[in-house]
């Protein structure tokens, strides 16, 4: 039960109960990064709730699986700039070169004394405290088991809890094994549904086949969808599932530097848009985009304004990631005009408003065509609507200015240009407190 359905608690003891349990979190936590047993509860202690539980095993891989490398970085949604291999763990334990991927920059021993800490207080809380888990719980550990990728052992903790496992919970053990590299594992997650006795569906088929378009394994890809639309097929194929091929065969198309590969990527996404449309589904704005934008990638300008019409013949409106993927190909091909414009007809036509995704490439071709005050111009209306520019970008307007002898940006807007860009650089390098003051024994006796 949630603490916010109790009947007869005040938000001011629900709160303060949120704010104990959040500190009893971290204090589980700094035992478990301290290498300390977990002691036995106090008999004053209340229970665990299923949130602390969560909250205890999400943030193990935060503190035992990420490397130095990772300290600082942006929260992204599992990007990679460079394209994702395929990995094999049985080459990985017998060559010196190690991992690849993800985990290429982990510590082996620190991700071990991860899922030891993990397990530890997975089966603590259970027989020291009492707390029945359930799905959520049983879904945190599988999770933390598959980020680790310690594969084995998270079969066995599967087996031995199968009476919590759930569809949801390998879907995620499949998406988090797509998100390391690990195909071949990926699938085979998938096929072992049965033996957990449970039955996959639309988002587990969606999940394991953008697994594979991630490495490029199209036509395993494609023999999923072509059971999805088998006549009695169980599970239906939906607007999503054309959406992942589409943009992995238009992201595939850009990895590589052969023509005619890149030909006939573009012309599978093509290819699939129609066989979408054939089978009586509907593209939503997101398909259009991940369409357009391979196409405005890969010079097909003509194709693209094709389908920005369609779309609003259609009714489906388009948003700023459209106009912006023609403002990126109007402004490589050195048609700045043709790209202001389009920035203007976004907001004519009220389908959104240019960000500092709009403006930069503008800006850049403008400085490179030696149009430095028109850059000017648009950087201090971008400025105006909200938006600050990068580092790079009010560097080059400043230099471009300064070269050319045109009057530059006044104080006022300078200050608040370099003030937005140091709370970025602040919010970015932002880290939270790993453990606190109070040891389990002196928050008990509270």
């Amino acid at each position: 039960m949630r603490l916010d359905s109790l009947p007869n608690a005040s938000p001011g003891a629900v709160s303060y109960t949120y704010r104990r349990q959040g500190l009893l979190v971290r204090q589980a936590v700094a035992v478990l990064l301290q290498r300390r047993p977990l002691p036995p509860p106090s008999p004053r202690f209340r229970g665990w709730t299923s949130d602390a539980v969560r909250d205890a095993l999400s943030s193990i891989p935060t503190y035992f699986f990420l490397s130095p490398r990772s300290v600082g970085r942006q929260r992204t949604s599992g990007r990679h700039r460079s394209p994702l291999r395929q990995r094999c763990l049985r080459l990985e334990s017998s060559s010196s070169a190690g991992s690849r991927g993800p985990a290429k920059h982990r510590d082996p021993e620190s991700v071990g004394l991860g899922v030891a800490a993990g397990l530890e207080f997975y089966s603590w809380v259970e027989s020291h405290c009492g707390f029945p888990h359930d799905e959520l719980t049983c879904r945190d550990m599988s999770r933390v088991l598959a980020r680790a990728n310690r594969l084995p052992l998270l079969w066995r903790f599967l087996r031995s809890n199968e009476r919590l496992v759930s569809t949801a919970t390998v879907t995620e053990v499949i998406k988090l094994l797509g998100e390391e590299g690990l195909t071949r594992e990926a699938l085979a997650a998938f096929y072992r549904m049965k033996q957990l006795h449970c039955k996959p569906d639309a988002q587990s088929y969606n999940t394991i086949i953008s697994a594979l378009c991630r490495v490029g394994l199209f036509k395993k890809a494609r023999i999923l969808l072509d059971q999805m639309e088998l006549p009695g097929a169980r599970c239906r194929p939906d607007t999503f599932t054309y959406t992942i091929l589409i943009s992995s065969y238009c992201k595939r198309s850009l990895q590589t530097g052969c023509r005619k590969a890149i030909t006939r990527r573009i012309w599978e996404a093509n290819h699939m848009f129609r066989r979408m449309l054939f089978n009586g589904f509907v593209p939503d704005v997101v398909t259009y985009n991940c369409l357009i934008d391979g196409l405005c990638k890969t010079y097909r300008i003509e194709r693209a304004h094709e389908l920005l019409d369609d779309m609003l013949v259609k009714g489906c409106s388009p948003n700023r990631i459209t106009y912006n993927s023609f403002i990126r190909y109007y402004s490589v091909v050195n048609q700045i005009d043709k790209a202001i414009e389009m920035m203007r007809a976004m907001v004519s036509r009220s389908h959104g408003v240019p960000s500092s995704s709009s403006y930069t490439p503008v800006i850049h071709a403008l400085c490179e065509t030696g149009r430095v005050r028109e850059a000017r111009d648009l950087l201090v209306e971008m400025v105006s609507s909200g938006s600050i520019p990068r580092e790079f970008t009010y560097k080059l307007v400043c230099d471009g200015l300064a070269h050319a002898g045109e009057q530059g940006l006044d104080d006022e807007l300078h200050r608040r240009i370099e003030d937005g860009m140091r709370a970025r650089f602040m919010q970015v390098r932002l880290l939270k407190p790993v453990m606190g003051d109070k040891s389990i024994f002196a928050l008990e006796q509270q």
